[in-house]
């Protein structure tokens, strides 16, 4: 299950590259842990606690080389929804719910699955939830008092409104001296951890100078033990399972596909490949378990896990390290961290949010102005103003509806005939006066399924007593047909043989061959009716047509034509002599 694969030609100079990079990355976690946690709406060690179990277990577990595994941006909105609506005990168990969806999801290899979701419909709702997450910390940024946070990003933004006039020049001081830092630090050092060296500034800055004019971690949430909490195993019962099983299973999608483009990062960066099913097993572990010792819900963090690659990590031992040192630190140094100002942690989250918010890619798609953008635009807007659950589920059905009259459109049917300059055929042949009266041929293009069905129904011709009896069809670029396709072929094969007519089909591929055979449609039409050439459908057409009614016929749709009408093409003479020619048509391999 561990997948000591990865460790293979490890080495003591392995060891000391995840020693560093286990470090660096163990120190930056620490702030981040505890602002996602107070941005959830929990206290901050909790998210301490989830960054310890989770991120070990991901790296033990998972399927990537580097992942680094812990609290994420990304579940803010959900994990403070669920906390305000069902209760932390009841976070904690949704969140172990979702560690079993992901392993049986792991198990079941479902892991491809999650790369189906369209970019727009991740786009937006990322940008959606960078939206949230940076507005949820101008509060703390300006330092307003007597807040109460709601579910809803509009009264949110009316309880800012409310409570403007409380605002606290110290707390907006302390923000600006750690996003300074920040900023500073992304610019000219980025190998040292803005986040950490903004926080202790900051802090340091507040204590020395306007010690209790700010909220701190302390006055607001109590002191941070320096222990990890005892093993708790919370109450399940079937009806709280009822309850959460919708929330369960959106912190599970959520919780895939944002470790999976974090593991996709990886691999991109690094040079190696990672098993999707296997990491979503070790992220179902790390969720089942870190619930059990107070931890909220764990992913793949994508900054971590570069932050990890670019420290030059060697192996998952990594990770490991990272949750030991974050442990290590809480043992030490826990005390220090209740003397930590909310304003100081507000930068922090508000510049991942930032960079999370993927705002190049919203713009690009939002000016194609195309369905895409549409999708993008919903999907962000539903995630904010809405719940992420149904912004997710319109932007999936909307992009599934769009891609559906994509494919639709790109399914095409037209009439041809051969054109002998060329040896195939071809659709600018067909006209009033230059069409076989007895013989159709149609190239079909594209899948031929629900989507395109009403295009086939509408091209094919109708039954009647002057229509051709002979239908030919080319689908050798047909690449896949439904049940509804098939219907169409058996309402059309149906038509054809009750009025004395017959179907033939060429080059058609393996699966719509396949289905044909499976419906019975296959025997139905004839093994014979099947051809890998145009040409070799064309000769016995033109042998099973009636040639009495070719007589004096003008068309020349083939060259057969010519001795079929009793017509001599250059006095327009009938030379019909009462015997049918044989036939001998040859075209090119490709028909």
């Amino acid at each position: 299950m561990i997948g000591w694969g990865r460790f293979k030609g490890y080495n003591i100079a392995s060891l000391r590259k995840d020693l560093i990079s286990g470090i660096i990355v163990g120190v930056i976690a620490i702030p981040l842990g505890m602002a996602f946690a107070i941005a959830s709406g929990v206290k901050p060690e909790y998210g301490i606690y989830t960054t310890i179990v989770a991120g070990i277990l991901i790296s033990l577990f998972g399927g990537s080389k580097f992942q680094i595994g812990g609290p994420t941006g990304a579940f803010i909105p959900i994990l403070f929804a669920i906390a305000m609506e069902y209760g932390y005990e009841n976070l904690l168990l949704a969140g172990m719910m979702a560690g079993v969806i992901l392993v049986l999801m792991g198990l079941l290899r479902l892991g491809v699955l999650i790369k189906f979701i369209p970019r727009p419909v991740t786009v937006g709702f990322t940008a959606g939830i960078a939206v949230i997450i940076f507005t949820g910390q101008i509060a703390n940024f300006l330092g307003l008092k007597d807040m109460k946070r709601h579910e809803s990003f509009v009264d949110n933004m009316k309880e800012i409104g409310l409570h403007l006039s409380t605002i606290n020049l110290y707390s907006i001081l302390t923000a600006v001296i750690c996003l300074a830092v920040l900023v500073l630090g992304m610019r000219f050092a980025p190998k040292v951890p803005g986040a950490l060296v903004g926080l202790l500034c900051a802090t340091i800055i507040a204590a020395l100078f306007f010690s209790g004019k700010v909220t701190t971690i302390g006055s607001a949430y109590g002191d941070i033990p320096n222990t990890l909490p005892s093993f708790h195993f919370p109450v399940i019962t079937w009806e709280r399972l009822k309850l959460l099983l919708r929330p369960a299973f959106v912190i599970a999608m959520l919780g895939a596909i944002e470790s999976l483009l974090s593991a996709v990062v990886a691999d991109g960066m690094s040079g190696s490949r990672h098993n999707s099913n296997r990491e979503l097993i070790g992220q179902g572990v790390a969720n089942i378990a870190a619930p059990l010792f107070g931890g909220i819900p764990a992913t793949g963090a994508i900054a971590r896990t570069a932050t990890n690659i670019k420290s030059g990590a060697a192996s998952p031992l990594s990770g490991v390290i990272h949750g030991v040192v974050v442990f290590l630190i809480l043992l030490l140094f826990a005390p220090y961290a209740s003397s930590i100002p909310l304003a100081a942690m507000a930068p922090i989250l508000m510049v991942v949010a930032w960079n999370m918010s993927e705002r190049k890619e919203f713009l690009h798609l939002l000016k194609l102005k195309t369905g895409d953008s549409l999708v993008l635009f919903i999907t962000f807007l539903l995630t904010v103003f809405a719940d992420l659950t149904v912004a997710v589920e319109v932007g999936l059905v909307l992009a599934v509806v769009l891609f559906v009259k994509r494919m639709g459109e790109v399914h095409l049917v037209s009439k041809v005939l051969p054109d002998p300059s060329s040896v195939k055929v071809e659709a600018h042949m067909v006209t009033d006066s230059h069409d076989c009266p007895q013989i159709g041929i149609y190239n079909v293009e594209g899948p031929l399924f629900f989507g395109a069905a009403y295009r086939f129904e509408n091209t094919m011709p109708g039954a009647g007593p002057d229509k051709q009896k002979v239908i030919l069809l080319r689908m050798g670029k047909v690449p896949f047909i439904d049940t509804t396709g098939e219907a169409n072929l058996a309402g059309l094969v149906k038509e054809l043989q009750e009025d004395g007519g017959r179907l033939m089909i060429s080059g058609i591929q393996s699966q719509p061959l396949e289905l044909l055979q499976k419906t019975g449609l296959y025997d139905k039409i004839g093994a014979t009716q099947f051809y890998e050439h145009t040409g070799e459908a064309i000769n016995d057409a033109l042998k099973a047509i009636n040639h009495s009614k070719c007589l004096g016929c003008r068309h020349a749709a083939f060259r057969e034509c010519t001795a079929f009408s009793g017509l001599d093409e250059a006095s327009g003479r009938s030379t019909f002599k009462g015997r049918v020619p044989a036939v001998g048509r040859k075209l090119s391999g490709e028909l």
